[in-house]
């Protein structure tokens, strides 16, 4: 019971500290001088008891094992003991990075040949973070697998299985469509966020959050825009096949962007979307039906507070404007592209090399690879050369 009762006792410290401060706060004064000792007194025991209760934990730990509820408490939930890891971890992380352990004694941190890896449930963070402001790799299927990965395709279009009246005793023609695959590989990509010594230095400061935000603000730019433009070995939507090419290099009309709404079988309609920059998105807002109704209509519940022809709106600043042979627009069910992450992420914290700029960089690197894998749910809006 020693855990429950310090944890009892810590909570009774904070409670009374609380009655304190809103006593003060109520009444518009300053605290006492006996109040102001009270408190003092009562962080100390309360860093006490924490830093006890960290101690006990670690020692479990190095044993090999999770610290267990003592006798007559409860055992925590699969959601409880997770939030609990992701609390001491968390703690963990910003610690090392203000470098109040060593390297050696990061509380529930792996140092490798490549530093300190950054615990698994923050890492998991960055990683929903890029999902859920990016909604082209979140809407990607993805696989998680190391080395190369191979899809098998099977195309109809070499030679497709015939069907024809028969008559009885005769042999039937054999024909069968060519299998072939598409390989997804790994390529390394890196991120570096250099945060202010001065920033790591402020207590008040969310050090781990930061890092969670710059990371992930970084990751989201750099995939969005290898999955809509292609980068090196990482072609994205670069090479979708089915192209709609509109007949002026710098303006798109109604009856192209209809075109390419239907130049997509109605099985992958219900889940497709138009992906744009800004600039087309304004130019399509001018757009006017035959009855003088406008195509691009404001929808609260799209995700980007518009729809084209029913159907969502994506907007990115990575998609290229209506430009003379570039990309304006992508439509399609974006399941039909496939996504693979070969590393999960890893985190580097360099302290020496920026010393001299009173900074601390922390880089992160990922393997990822990406390729259409169904081109009859995916289509392009090319503009005029």
């Amino acid at each position: 019971m020693y855990v429950k009762a310090m944890n009892e006792k810590k909570n009774e410290l904070i409670t009374r500290a609380e009655e304190v401060l809103n006593k003060a706060k109520a009444e518009k004064r300053e605290l006492t001088e006996d109040e102001a000792a009270e408190l003092a007194e009562i962080r100390d025991n309360v860093r006490r008891i924490v830093k006890t209760l960290e101690i006990s934990d670690d020692i479990d730990r190095e044993k090999g094992m999770d610290p267990k509820p003592e006798a007559g408490e409860p055992e925590k939930t699969e959601d409880e003991a997770r939030k609990e890891r992701e609390k001491i971890e968390t703690r963990a992380f910003e610690d090392y990075i203000r470098d109040r352990v060593s390297n050696e004694r990061a509380n529930n941190m792996t140092v490798g040949d490549n530093g300190a890896v950054i615990p698994t449930t923050i890492a998991d963070r960055i990683i929903k973070k890029v999902y859920d402001i990016c909604p082209i790799l979140e809407r990607s299927t993805k696989y998680n697998e190391k080395g190369t990965f191979e899809l098998p395709y099977y195309d109809v279009d070499t030679t497709t299985i015939t069907v024809d009246w028969a008559t009885e005793f005769d042999e039937l023609a054999s024909n069968v469509g060519e299998f072939t695959s598409i390989q997804l590989t790994g390529y390394l990509a890196g991120a570096l966020t250099l945060i202010s010594n001065s920033l790591i230095n402020n207590s008040k400061f969310d050090i781990v959050g930061f890092v969670v935000d710059e990371m992930a603000f970084s990751i989201k730019r750099f995939i969005e825009n290898v999955l809509l433009n292609g980068s090196g070995s990482v072609t994205g939507l670069s090479t979708v096949a089915n192209v709609t090419t509109a007949a002026a290099a710098t303006a798109i009309t109604a009856d192209e962007v209809i075109t390419l709404k239907d130049s997509i079988k109605d099985a992958f309609q219900p889940n497709a979307v138009f992906i744009m920059s800004p600039a087309t998105r304004t130019a399509l807002r001018l757009l006017k039906d035959d009855v003088g109704r406008y195509l691009l209509q404001d929808d609260i519940t799209a995700p980007f507070g518009s729809t084209l022809l029913g159907k969502p709106i994506f907007i990115s600043d990575n998609m290229g404007d209506m430009e003379a042979g570039k990309t304006a627009i992508y439509y399609g069910d974006l399941r039909c592209l496939a996504t693979k992450w070969s590393e999960e992420m890893n985190i580097q914290v360099l302290r020496e090399k920026y010393a001299t700029q009173h900074a601390t960089g922390v880089v992160g690197w990922l393997e990822f690879d990406s390729k259409v894998q169904n081109q009859q749910g995916l289509a392009a809006l090319k503009m005029a050369a």
